[in-house]
């Protein structure tokens, strides 16, 4: 795909993915939703990846929606009157997905579906689509520069991009709904008080603390492991069977521990560091996807 509106550095395990029109504060465009889908399948399935972090070009990270556009400003089909049983029935069908499903839960969906970690380094306001879509990123760093902003309410809409789903359980049902109902625009403080963040650091240092944190979930650490661990969490965020993630830990520990981990146990005990070799684009057990 060429890519217009991102842009990919690979750097030594790490790949660099950086939203990419400055010039509008990096604000978010239906392109976009299909650059950033196509890299992070990619991704998935690039074993040269072994972490993705997320960040902006210039002064933001993302504005939120380009809401520039002639007709519905979001991209969708008003000529469609869908029912929550075409969602249900035809999720994939090209009507329902070009022109009825929102673009930040199809990029939500994106990134949960990689099977590599991936870390937000927000550099500048994140508002709309470029706050909702942080949710679906494991850990969230920022600048003291950033800003954040659940809108949605202030442009007549309701949240996207998974986000109902995500955000109450990232930081609890009362701060998401304070959030979603205040759609004011906040500092990166409060954002770390509300439990959005996992830190806030000086402008100048937030990509070094990016990749220091992706730094250490590579050096003798499973490829697979790490892939098997994001999906189960993802997988068990909703599940309403209880044993479910028993059954799911059970097959992962079962097939993980015939090959790296026979390996991790092997230089536990000889006191060296573990040389894995399983990948996640050909090494995932059989039970995967579930």
């Amino acid at each position: 795909m060429n890519r217009e509106t991102i842009r990919l550095e690979h750097d030594d395990g790490i790949l660099w993915l950086t939203l990419n029109r400055p010039q509008m504060l990096n604000a978010f465009t239906v392109q976009m939703a299909g650059e950033l889908v196509d890299a992070f399948g990619q991704a998935s399935d690039d074993d040269s990846v072994r972490v993705v972090i997320v960040t902006g070009e210039g002064k933001g990270f993302c504005a939120g929606m380009d809401l520039g556009k002639e007709g519905n400003p979001f991209g969708l089909d008003e000529r469609q009157k869908p029912t929550l049983a075409d969602m249900e029935r035809r999720f994939n069908d090209p009507d329902i997905a070009n022109g009825v499903r929102d673009t930040g839960g199809r990029v939500a969906l994106a990134i949960m579906g990689c099977k590599k970690p991936v870390i937000a380094a927000v550099n500048g306001p994140a508002v709309g689509i470029g706050a909702t879509m942080l949710l679906s990123m494991d850990i969230r760093l920022a600048s003291d520069q950033a800003r954040f902003g659940f809108v949605f309410g202030r442009i007549g809409i309701t949240p996207e991009a998974c986000s109902s789903w995500l955000l109450p359980r990232i930081v609890g049902v009362s701060q998401a709904l304070e959030w979603f109902y205040r759609a004011d625009v906040f500092d990166a403080q409060e954002a770390l008080r509300g439990g959005l963040l996992r830190a806030v650091v000086p402008a100048v240092e937030l990509r070094a603390q990016a990749e220091r944190l992706a730094r250490s979930f590579i050096g003798g650490r499973s490829a697979v492991s790490a892939a098997l661990t994001r999906q189960m969490v993802y997988s068990g965020l909703g599940a309403a069977e209880r044993d479910r993630a028993h059954k799911l830990e059970s097959l992962g520990v079962f097939y993980t521990s015939q090959k790296d981990g026979k390996e991790g146990v092997a230089a536990f005990r000889e006191r060296r560091e573990p040389q894995f070799t399983s990948m996640p684009s050909k090494d995932m057990p059989p039970f995967y996807p579930w």
